[in-house]
């Protein structure tokens, strides 16, 4: 087996505490169970973050891959958005074994990001396609969360700061809180939404020119989807000539694309792009999704 890199070990065991550490014990076995199980000759691992990722082979010369994590409700839910998609602007989800963490995935080639086709207006038109031929209605039973449970996430800031807005600017804070509470009960029919749909989390495909990978698996309205497109990428949108004229066109792009409304797509670009913000300060990143905000204001 490959050596699992320092870096990944690290993050594990930040992220996931005790839980994590027993898990990067585990891995090794893990990985030659699946070889056994599955008829695997695993390669090294991709570039990693939070999950252990690699290129196998079948007996039979089929190219799949291996995505192995801490088990969690995340991952579940990814699992779950895949069968739902089943294939339809999504990588195929072939096996699974969620109470030990692990998905066994088509491979997509050449896997080439939608970032590097450097056309942001064209790149645009493919997303559009592929959350068209994602979006799925929801299903009878099911696990997956709704946007307002990560919408709570705001509250989760003024809870640990005692009503304040941290190191988050009080007025942006106060507009996403606000935005949030017009937009939730207000939203159209909730469909199965990908959740963390950019620029790396679409791939160049040979059984379709361009599929999703990665979803988070969430309920909401259509509109929301577009949210994370809004903020991405970065920090290379921010250094892009006039990036206020490109996040007017984008909305302008998809709310003609999609047939949505440009107000309510800005809004939701505005609100989650707060959101993320404080995710990352939660997971020690950044704040670059603020500016996203900013750019947004004078489209709602």
């Amino acid at each position: 087996m490959s050596v699992i890199p320092d870096n990944f070990v690290r993050l594990i065991a930040e992220v996931h505490g005790a839980a994590g550490v027993a898990w990067l014990a585990d891995l090794p076995g893990l990985l030659a169970d699946c070889e056994r199980r599955w008829g695997l000759r695993v390669g090294p691992p991709f570039t990693l973050s939070y999950n252990y990722v690699a290129p196998a082979v079948r007996a039979d010369g089929t190219e799949v891959v291996l995505k192995l994590g801490v088990p969690h409700r995340e991952l579940c839910s990814e699992a779950a958005a895949l069968r739902v998609y089943a294939g339809r602007g999504s990588v195929q989800l072939l096996d699974a074994d969620l109470e030990r963490g692990i998905l066994l995935l088509e491979r997509l080639q050449p896997g080439t990001p939608l970032l590097a086709l450097g056309d942001d207006a064209a790149a645009t038109a493919i997303a559009a396609q592929v959350m068209r031929d994602l979006w799925q209605p929801v299903p009878p039973q099911h696990a997956f969360r709704a946007v307002s449970d990560w919408a709570a996430g705001l509250g989760q800031l003024r809870a640990r700061f005692s009503g304040g807005s941290g190191p988050l600017p009080a007025r942006l804070v106060a507009l996403a809180a606000g935005l949030f509470a017009d937009l939730l009960p207000s939203q159209a029919a909730p469909v199965v939404l990908h959740g963390d749909l950019h620029h790396w989390n679409i791939v160049a495909a040979q059984r379709r020119p361009w599929l999703a990978l990665d979803p988070k698996g969430i309920l909401g309205e259509p509109a929301y989807e577009v949210g994370a497109w809004l903020r991405n990428p970065l920090p290379g949108l921010l250094a892009m000539p006039n990036p206020a004229r490109i996040q007017a066109r984008r909305v302008a792009q998809f709310a003609e694309a999609l047939d949505l409304d440009r107000r309510r797509l800005a809004a939701w670009g505005v609100a989650q792009a707060v959101l993320s913000a404080w995710w990352s300060i939660e997971d020690h990143g950044g704040a670059d999704a603020l500016a996203c905000a900013e750019l947004l204001l004078p489209l709602l």
